[in-house]
C-alpha cells in the first residue's frame, strides 16, 4: 500500500503495506515500536522499526538473528511475528500487540502474588521456553520486562534480541541479560549451557512473584556480581516449602546440579493446584524432513535464514549437512523454516511502496 491519507486528528497517515502506524508503543535499542492498524480488518500489530543506516553491521546483523529465530518458534505465550517488510532504508517487524503491559509492571503494581497467580505465570513461562529449547532456542534475557501480558493476563515471552541458537552438545560464550537475571557461570565469563542459563532466570523470576524483590539486589554491581556467583539468597518464610524446594534447585549455582525443564515440569509444587489452568499449547506440527538432492533444491530465502542465525557460518559445511541423506539438526531447521514460509508466503516482503515521514 502506498497512499498517505489524513487521519482523524489532521495529522498525515504513514503506512506500513496495509497497516496505519499510529502512536509510538515504546523504544529499544534498535528502534521505535509503533501501533499498526489493519486498514481493512483493524486488526491491531507492534512495528518495530530498524534504521539500517543507523545501526552497525553487528547490530544488523542480531536484527536479523531476532528474525529468523522467531521465524521458527509458534507457541502461544510467545510474542509471534506476523510479517518482516523492508526498503533500503528501514527494516519493519510486524509483531502480534498484547495490551497488558509489562510483568514487570504489574509485579509492582501488586507488590508480590499468591503462589496461585505466580504458578500460572510461571507454567505459561516454562511451557513456552520448553517449546524454545525443542527447537535448539534459548532466549538468554529472561526477565519480568521481557514477560508481556494480553488483555487476558495471559503471558508472552518477548525481546529476542540476545537469543541464541544453541545446537548440539555446543557451549555459548557471549555474556548477556541482566546481571539481575543472569546465573554464575555467565557472570563468571565462562563457556555456559543457555538452557541452564535460562533455567536459573525463570527461578529468580519465580522468586520475584512471590516475594515482590529480588534474590539477589545491591546498588554496586561489583558486589551484586559477587552475591550472584555466591548464589547464597535469602528464602522467605511465606514460601510454600514445595516451591523453596523448587527454586532451590533452579536457583542452584552448580549448573550440573540445576535442575531441567523436565524436572520442573514433574515438580510437586509444578504440577499442583488441580484447578488451575494449564498453560495453552501450541498446534502441533509435523514437518517432514526429506532428501534434498542437489544444491539447486535448496531455498535461497531459507539458506539465508540459517546464515543470520549465526551458527552455521561455516556454509560449505551447512550445504553438506543439508545434501546429507541423514536426519539432522541443520535439515530440521531448514524444514521449519520452509514451512514457515510456505504456510506465511507473505513474510519478508520487499517493497518502496513504504511511506514514512
Amino acid at each position: 500500500m502506498s497512499s498517505s491519507g489524513k487521519d482523524n486528528s489532521g495529522a498525515h497517515a504513514n503506512y506500513v503495506g496495509p497497516y496505519r502506524l499510529e502512536k509510538t508503543l515504546g523504544k529499544g535499542q534498535t528502534g521505535l515500536v509503533k501501533l499498526g492498524v489493519h486498514c481493512v480488518t483493524c486488526q491491531k500489530v507492534a512495528i518495530k522499526i530498524v534504521n539500517r543506516e543507523k545501526l552497525s553491521e553487528s547490530v544488523l546483523m542480531k536484527v536479523e538473528r531476532e528474525i529468523a529465530i522467531l521465524k521458527l518458534i509458534e507457541h502461544p505465550h510467545v510474542l509471534k511475528l506476523h510479517d518482516v517488510y523492508e526498503n533500503k532504508k528501514y527494516l519493519y517487524l510486524v509483531l502480534e500487540h498484547v495490551s497488558g503491559g509489562e510483568l514487570f509492571d504489574y509485579l509492582v503494581k501488586k507488590g508480590r502474588l499468591t503462589p496461585k497467580e505466580a504458578r500460572k505465570f510461571f507454567r505459561q513461562i516454562i511451557s513456552a521456553l520448553d517449546f524454545c529449547h525443542s527447537h535448539s532456542i534459548c532466549h538468554r534475557d529472561l526477565k519480568p520486562e521481557n514477560l508481556l501480558l494480553d488483555e487476558k493476563n495471559n503471558i508472552r515471552i518477548a525481546d529476542f534480541g540476545m537469543a541464541s541458537l544453541q545446537v548440539g552438545d555446543s557451549l555459548l560464550e557471549t555474556s548477556c541479560g541482566s546481571p539481575h537475571y543472569a546465573c554464575p557461570e555467565v557472570i563468571r565469563g565462562e563457556k555456559y549451557d543457555g538452557r541452564k542459563a535460562d533455567v536459573w532466570s525463570c527461578g529468580v523470576i519465580l522468586f520475584a512473584l512471590l516475594v515482590g524483590a529480588l534474590p539477589f539486589d545491591d546498588d554496586n554491581l561489583r558486589n551484586l556480581l559477587e552475591k550472584v556467583k555466591l548464589g547464597v539468597f535469602h528464602m522467605p518464610h511465606f514460601i510454600p516449602p514445595d516451591c523453596q524446594n523448587l527454586l532451590r534447585g533452579m536457583i542452584e549455582v552448580d549448573a550440573t546440579k540445576r535442575l531441567t525443564l523436565e524436572q520442573i515440569q514433574k515438580h510437586v509444587w509444578y504440577i499442583g493446584g488441580k484447578n488451575e489452568p494449564e498453560p495453552e499449547q501450541p498446534i502441533p506440527r509435523k514437518v517432514t524432513i526429506r532428501s534434498l538432492p542437489s544444491a539447486e533444491d535448496i531455498d535461497p530465502d531459507v539458506l539465508e535464514s540459517m546464515h543470520s542465525l549465526g551458527c552455521f557460518r561455516d556454509k560449505n559445511k551447512l550445504m553438506k549437512d543439508l545434501l546429507s541423506d541423514d536426519d539432522n539438526q541443520e535439515k530440521m531447521i531448514y524444514f521449519l523454516l520452509l514451512d514457515r514460509k510456505e504456510r506465511y508466503p507473505s513474510t519478508r516482503i520487499r517493497t518502496s511502496h513504504l511511506v514514512m515521514t
